[in-house]
């Protein structure tokens, strides 16, 4: 398995317009982060975990790889606003596989009715929505995935488990239930906004104890401000690091 991490910035993204801050100054290719997305690959097949505004960049960077399906944590923008971007996967025909919770799918019904209307105007993306129960494992493109329920401050999200790897991102609080379904893993990818406290996202401390009593072997930070210091200023401890776009981690077990 490999997980590339295509962005690992905030809604805002780093540098953040018209901010003169050291993470927005610094020529460190590290602290330049797009809003959070990542894809994994395993049984020759690609999954992207959210498609946010700067998807059409991401893919681009990556060489605008084959896709096979796109699962959604939550509906904020900067995780579905590039979802429109989607169109050059959906050509010939092809319905594109969108896995969600119900409420992300109301949603982006509402948001895109170009893209689910009877008769569709030429050249939308066409989408193939696989609802998402929150507490039961499903297959994406015949990758068996296991959602992790998380409160993104009041709002209830997911994250994802496939095999060895747990991707959460957005998170406050982990109930007690989640954390039962990360046990064994390998890898996990969490966010860690910030040294300071935030109402809907784990700070850089809340973070660091999640994984500490996750146990992984090794976890990797993302969805990261701006006021997170520069990369190379960042002290973490064995087995920590802060992941940046372009990252690509080999995970064993995949």
């Amino acid at each position: 398995m490999k997980l590339t991490f295509l962005g690992t910035g905030t809604s805002t993204g780093v540098p953040q317009l018209r901010c003169a801050c050291p993470a927005c100054t610094s020529s460190d290719p590290r602290d330049k982060r797009l809003r959070a997305s990542a894809m994994i690959e395993t049984g020759g097949r690609r999954l992207l975990i959210d498609c946010g505004p700067d998807f059409r960049e991401q893919m681009l960077r990556a060489g605008s790889p084959d896709l096979d399906a796109l699962l959604l944590t939550h509906i904020h923008y900067d995780h579905v606003g590039g979802i429109d971007d989607l169109r050059p996967w959906c050509r010939d025909g092809r319905h594109f596989p969108i896995h969600c919770t119900p409420d992300v799918e109301r949603d982006l019904r509402t948001r895109l009715p170009y893209c689910f209307a009877e008769h569709p105007y030429p050249g939308v993306p066409a989408f193939t929505m696989q609802p998402v129960d929150p507490h039961e494992p499903f297959l994406a493109a015949g990758v068996s995935v296991t959602p992790l329920p998380v409160m993104h401050y009041r709002l209830p999200i997911i994250g994802f488990r496939i095999g060895p790897l747990a991707y959460i991102t957005d998170a406050k609080t982990i109930p007690a239930s989640t954390l039962q379904l990360l046990r064994g893993i390998d890898t996990l990818v969490v966010n860690a906004l910030r040294p300071a406290e935030h109402i809907s996202h784990m700070n850089l401390a809340q973070a660091l104890d999640f994984a500490m009593s996750v146990g992984a072997r090794r976890t990797y930070l993302t969805h990261i401000s701006h006021d997170m210091p520069p990369h190379r200023a960042v002290a973490l401890p064995p087995g920590v690091a802060l992941a940046y776009d372009g990252l690509e981690v080999e995970i064993e077990g995949g």
